[in-house]
């Protein structure tokens, strides 16, 4: 952020129309769309990694799963930022393929929590060593600072979004 001269970090109209925030948010957008579609079409072939039939958008929930154990499906839908039916149709396709199973929440009976099945775990967990490796081939001249900062700096873009 640019900081006016009180150095309060706010932008007056006349700051925000300068020539700083006019050459960063068009690089910005069109270094976000090159990211985005590279990784929607690194997000197909890990999906297809994972299991042929998988669609791309699924692999999300995988990796959700692993990362936090059990959840409903609600939880799956709000985190991802889809509707219910859009989550049902993606869950039942998950448990047609072997990669997740759902069991009634102990905690309400009406609701079920959905979780990686042992195939889809062993199927997701090659997936994403062999991400991560490719990862480390392709920033292995970063310094770890910036790795680091780049990963800070995703976050606080996703936390910004998710508001």
């Amino acid at each position: 952020m640019h900081e006016d001269a009180n150095g309060d970090g706010q932008r007056d109209d006349a700051t925000a129309s300068g020539s700083g925030v006019d050459q960063e948010f068009p690089s910005l957008e069109r270094e976000l769309t090159v990211f985005l579609r590279r990784a929607r079409a690194s997000s197909g072939e890990m999906a297809r990694a994972v299991h042929p039939d998988l669609e791309s958008s699924a692999y999300g929930l995988l990796f959700r799963l692993e990362e936090c154990g059990r959840q409903r499906a609600t939880e799956l839908a709000a985190y991802i930022g889809v509707g219910k039916a859009t989550m049902s149709r993606q869950l039942r396709a998950l448990e047609d393929l072997g990669l997740v199973a759902r069991e009634p929440d102990p905690a309400d009976g009406r609701a079920w929590l959905v979780h990686l099945t042992d195939e889809g775990r062993v199927r997701f967990s090659a997936v994403r060593e062999a991400r991560r490796a490719r990862y480390v081939r392709q920033l292995g001249g970063w310094d770890p600072r910036e790795v680091a900062e780049l990963a800070r700096l995703l976050h606080q873009l996703n936390v910004g979004i998710e508001k």
